[in-house]
């Protein structure tokens, strides 16, 4: 019997490497045609994002317009089109016992569907079962627990049969609105201190590597 039927995976660095390959370069090019001059660390944009969502950290910190956040969006789907982010070693084999011994693998993100559906693909040779991406409008993306009610209505599974995996506190913030436990991806933010302390001691679970967390899962 699997320990959780179901894995509600976040996506950009919990599953694949993107924040310093593809997002962070690509939202430089961003602010230099938007707000030339302006500037944000990798550090600083880290944080933003874990403390704001990406879309607020744009109106927030940047006053971006809501039709800059779509062209932002627009320009970085053609961008990642050839920027392809790697997977993290190990993650692959996590994702592919889980669908091999009957559970599911749902995917919440503010990565987009296609996106998702090609990195699982082309890295896993198979798809989530269920994606709730940025393609969702952006009241029902998390911190919204809309995600998790629709798995759960959907599948029949109690709060207790998901596990949520995440690199970030907006996973927290939905998870703990269902009840359903959290696990912090550490791997995917080994260069964020401030974060891993926070969300070490907040998340029911904590794992280093992809390794560790399937052991866990699987023993």
């Amino acid at each position: 019997m699997l320990k959780y039927p179901c894995l509600v995976l976040d996506h950009d660095d919990t599953v694949v490497q993107s924040e310093l390959t593809v997002n962070f370069p690509y939202f430089l090019l961003t602010l230099d045609s938007f707000r030339p001059g302006a500037t944000i660390s990798a550090e600083e944009y880290a944080d933003g994002c874990y403390r704001m969502g990406f879309a607020n950290m744009c109106r927030q910190r940047f006053s971006f317009t809501e039709q800059e956040i779509l062209e932002e969006y627009t320009g970085w789907k053609e961008y990642i089109k050839t920027h392809i982010p790697d997977p993290f070693p190990g993650i692959g084999d996590v994702i592919r016992k889980q669908k091999a011994l009957g559970g599911k693998v749902c995917v919440v993100s503010h990565s987009c569907n296609e996106n998702i559906t090609r990195d699982y693909s082309r890295n896993f040779g198979i798809l989530p079962d269920d994606i709730f991406g940025w393609d969702l409008p952006e009241e029902l993306r998390k911190p919204n627990d809309y995600a998790l009610k629709v798995i759960m209505e959907t599948y029949g599974f109690s709060p207790q049969e998901l596990l949520v995996v995440d690199d970030m506190k907006l996973a927290y913030t939905m998870a703990k609105k269902q009840g359903v436990p959290i696990a912090f991806a550490a791997w995917g933010r080994k260069n964020c201190p401030a974060i891993c302390e926070e969300m070490r001691r907040i998340c029911d679970f904590s794992f280093d590597t992809p390794q560790e967390f399937g052991k866990f899962l699987f023993g």
